[in-house]
């Protein structure tokens, strides 16, 4: 079991008799049986934390989790650049110094407010499945292969769509040239950064098994020992392939040496070769669609629809705890019985993704999963004093019964988020991601390459026989959980911008930190730090942390089985009160908001 506390909040010797009673305590749960501990181990696990503050400004700010990559878009903020040069500028960093996350190999889900014409605009950069790609990619002899393989394989990586995306973004809402938000990444790769205690750790927790021989020889020693942190790193193919974007656009990325090179790496992946082609590169297209809003209490909160999940989740958990009082939140304790009422709320919302949610190109997605009335049906379900076994998924208007079946995918946590508000009052919430952490491991021109494809279902089909919506096909894009969001305020204004990693527990975190901002009436930084909890289905997750224990036992009185886990968390938030902007980044990282 890992606690933590701070000296802000107790003595060292009432720290200590309090975590000596509430181990106790959880022990004596466990062992009765009525806590529950599933200690799942996350790739993206916390390894460290570190205490911050809220952060004030007044003119425009961003927020990421990597310092480097908040200075690379506060530096293009001071130079009069708009909101999305500055979420290029620090996502470019992040490639770099957060190799394990995000970076060109992977895709980005991208929310764009413009201020002067009232317009939001989402952007899907979601990577594809090659158009070889079939039903059956992931199955051995009818069995779905170990995840592990199909991930450090070349049948896990999709067609990269992170770059025509920044291109597109900054075509239609850039200031600054192109090249110039390149210039930060670029002095960053040829000069060295500094690797971080987080990288370093996440490193030797994953392994050198887990990469390819160029990735191999990139993080780790002679002798197999993973970068030390304070290690100054340079990355001399990452910043050739920086310059190759920064002069030619996406076709320095999509064709020429770099596209070379990413098919070579992907013929030549570890367990399995994978089948992306010169034609899966060229035809790559982002989509422009319509956000996901729905009302709340005096807000407007939007997200990003289909192929994310994120978007129509969240507007499902929000309406079906709206008519609920959720208490209060004192002294960093939340209230037991507002997060029972999410935790149901939840895990209706996540039984209708899995049965219903996945590429529009392939499937139709129920227009009625956000319906008020089937929505109002839909919260009879929720007991206020008591909690629901798992639920079985609706049916929204329009849907045949047993449209599809049961879901199968498997998802892990990884991915990076940027917030922006820029000194017009245009804002971008930008969730990044290569998948699972370091990706596939395969490494190619300086950066690691995605392993997007394991968020399709392995199987097909279900028991039943029913197909399932979020199976592999050629060319789809595999359902996500990314959740960039936006938040508008009883007068239409920006209210908040925030997004977070954590896989498939990317919903719940932003769940947390909307209800913490508009219900719990608290600012960004307690938002972001506030302990974790939530529910895709099956029991209760909460934290490990020392608050959970107190939490848990709480829970323990509404009938859930509670899981402490690791709920690592990335989140960067922005809001707007009273005419300052605050920003926070997650403590569990290693980020910062920065802004004049």
């Amino acid at each position: 079991m890992m606690f933590r506390t701070t000296a802000r909040s107790h003595s060292t010797w009432n720290r200590r008799l309090f975590l000596v009673a509430a181990l106790f305590a959880w022990q004596t749960l466990s062992a009765t049986g009525t806590l529950a501990q599933r200690q799942l181990f996350e790739p993206e696990a916390t390894t460290t934390r570190t205490e911050g503050s809220l952060a004030r400004a007044k003119t425009f700010m961003v927020t990421t989790s990597s310092r480097p990559a908040s200075e690379a878009g506060r530096d293009m903020l001071r130079a009069g650049g708009s909101a999305v040069d500055a979420a290029i500028a620090a996502q470019l960093v992040l490639g770099l110094v957060e190799p394990q996350s995000s970076g060109l190999g992977g895709g980005a889900f991208l929310l764009h407010w413009d201020k002067a014409a009232k317009s939001l605009v989402a952007y899907d950069g979601r990577e594809t499945a090659p158009a070889t790609a079939k039903p059956d990619r992931f199955l051995k002899d009818g069995r779905p292969m170990p995840f592990e393989t199909a991930v450090r394989s070349g049948l896990s990586i999709g067609t990269p769509g992170l770059v025509r995306l920044l291109k597109a973004a900054h075509d239609k809402h850039g200031k600054l040239p192109w090249a110039r938000l390149f210039e930060p990444a670029i002095r960053l790769a040829e000069g060295g950064f500094t690797v971080t205690p987080r990288l370093h750790l996440l490193l030797r927790l994953t392994g050198i098994d887990a990469f390819d021989e160029t990735a191999r020889a990139y993080f780790f020693d002679n002798g197999g020992s993973p970068l030390a942190a304070g290690t100054i790193v340079k990355n001399a193919a990452y910043a050739s392939t920086l310059r190759a974007i920064a002069e030619r656009g996406p076709d320095g990325f999509y064709a020429g040496d770099v596209a070379e090179a990413v098919l070579r790496a992907v013929a030549r992946a570890p367990n399995v070769a994978g089948d992306l082609t010169v034609a899966d590169l060229a035809g790559y297209a982002v989509i422009e669609r319509q956000a996901v809003c729905a009302p709340y209490r005096v807000y407007r909160v939007c997200g990003m629809g289909p192929p994310s999940s994120g978007g129509t989740a969240i507007a499902q958990i929000l309406h079906l705890i709206e008519p609920f009082d959720l208490g209060r939140v004192t002294d960093g304790r939340l209230p037991a019985h507002g997060v029972h009422l999410i935790l149901e709320a939840q895990k209706l919302a996540y039984a209708d993704r899995g049965r219903y949610l996945a590429d529009p190109a392939f499937v139709p997605v129920p227009s009625g999963l956000i319906d008020p009335a089937y929505l109002a049906e839909r919260r009879k379900l929720i007991d206020p004093a008591k909690a629901m076994p798992p639920p079985p998924p609706g049916l929204p208007p329009g849907v045949a019964k047993r449209a599809f079946g049961t879901d199968a995918t498997l998802e892990t946590t990884g991915t990076s988020h940027v917030s922006v508000i820029d000194a017009d009052g245009n804002a971008v919430a930008m969730t990044t991601t290569i998948e699972g952490v370091f990706g596939s491991g395969v490494m190619a021109a300086g950066f690691l390459l995605n392993n997007e494809l394991t968020d399709f279902s392995f199987l097909p089909i279900d028991a039943d026989g029913q197909v399932i919506a979020n199976r592999v096909e050629g060319g789809k894009r595999p359902r996500s959980t990314m959740s960039p969001t936006i938040v508008f305020d009883d007068k239409g204004d920006v209210f908040a911008v925030l997004g977070s990693p954590g896989g498939g527990r990317i919903i719940l975190f932003v769940t947390k930190a909307l209800v913490a901002l508009m219900d719990w009436k608290l600012d960004a930084y307690q938002a972001s730090s506030l302990m974790n909890f939530g529910s895709m289905g099956e029991g209760a997750d909460i934290e490990t942390d020392w608050q959970s224990i107190m939490t848990g036992l709480r829970l323990r009185g509404y009938g859930h089985a509670v899981h402490a886990d690791l709920m690592n968390s990335g989140l960067n938030i922005l809001a707007v009160r009273g005419g300052t902007l605050e920003g926070a980044s997650d403590p569990r990282r290693e980020g910062a908001a920065l802004g004049d």
